[in-house]
């Protein structure tokens, strides 16, 4: 499932595409039955929110897009009139005289108004990548409970936006073990921890990938770019990046957290 510095990175992008021209919206699939109610407004804005897209139209509708695991979109620029044929089960196309998007596979594609958008947000955590977010919020649901904090970050009513690779970088950059209870975190390590996935998030967005690691703590020849293998510090790796001792892991949240047991002691 994409992490939210790649809902916020599609926001950008088509924003930039699709923000204030009208729209073609469409569902070559036939079941986003929605589309007739936007199709040919105009696009306001697209707002993304943790791991959600808002799409808001001029007619006062707005769209809600969740990718779930196997959401994708294809963007295709062309000529007028050259708009390529839907490949596969689209869901739903947006389509202009100059782009074409379409999007298959989502958990979510539906259009509402401002109270089903408000629903949807009622139910996460602050978004670190959005400039409304109040950690306090995040400290307060952290600080109440018994649950581990490596579930807590996968929790997106507590924070959203944070997914597997996030939360066991994060964790193991501010030297916290993921089966720690959070209400044993004190005030320290809880500004780190947010200080550090926003920094992550952010730094996702403008690569338009997850690298955590300081290139400094990587012998690499000057210019050669982080592969995958190499970006994190913990996160299925087979030994620690800083102390070389084997990475281990515990499933927390139905998933496996990786870290390690000298740089995150319990």
């Amino acid at each position: 499932m994409p992490e939210g510095h790649t809902i916020h990175r599609i926001a950008l992008d088509h924003n930039a595409l699709l923000r204030g021209r009208h729209v073609a919206v469409s569902s070559p699939q036939g079941r986003f039955a929605d589309a007739v109610l936007v199709d040919g407004q105009r696009l306001d804005r697209i707002e993304p929110y943790g791991k959600h897209l808002f799409y808001r139209w001029s007619n006062g509708m707005v769209g809600h897009v969740h990718l779930g695991l196997f959401g994708k979109f294809r963007v295709v620029r062309h000529d007028p009139g050259e708009a390529p044929e839907p490949r596969g089960a689209v869901r739903m196309r947006l389509q202009t005289d100059e782009v074409t998007i379409d999007l298959a596979g989502p958990t979510d594609c539906s259009v509402g108004d401002e109270s089903d958008r408000d629903a949807i947000v009622r139910r996460l955590g602050p978004d670190p990548l959005r400039r409304d977010a109040d950690p306090q919020v995040v400290f307060d649901r952290i600080g109440r409970s018994r649950q581990a904090i490596g579930a807590l970050l996968l929790d997106q009513s507590v924070v959203c936006g944070v997914g597997n690779v996030y939360r066991a970088e994060a964790l193991f950059v501010t030297g916290i073990h993921p089966s720690r209870p959070g209400r044993e975190l004190d005030r320290a390590e809880l500004e780190a921890l947010w200080t550090t996935i926003t920094a992550m998030l952010k730094q996702g967005v403008k690569d338009n990938r997850i690298v955590t690691v300081d290139r400094a703590e990587l012998d690499l020849p000057k210019g050669r770019r982080i592969r995958r293998g190499e970006a994190t510090y913990a996160y299925k790796r087979d030994r620690c990046l800083r102390c070389g001792t084997p990475i281990q892991s515990v499933e927390l949240a139905g998933r496996p957290c990786y870290f390690c047991p000298i740089c995150q002691p319990r």
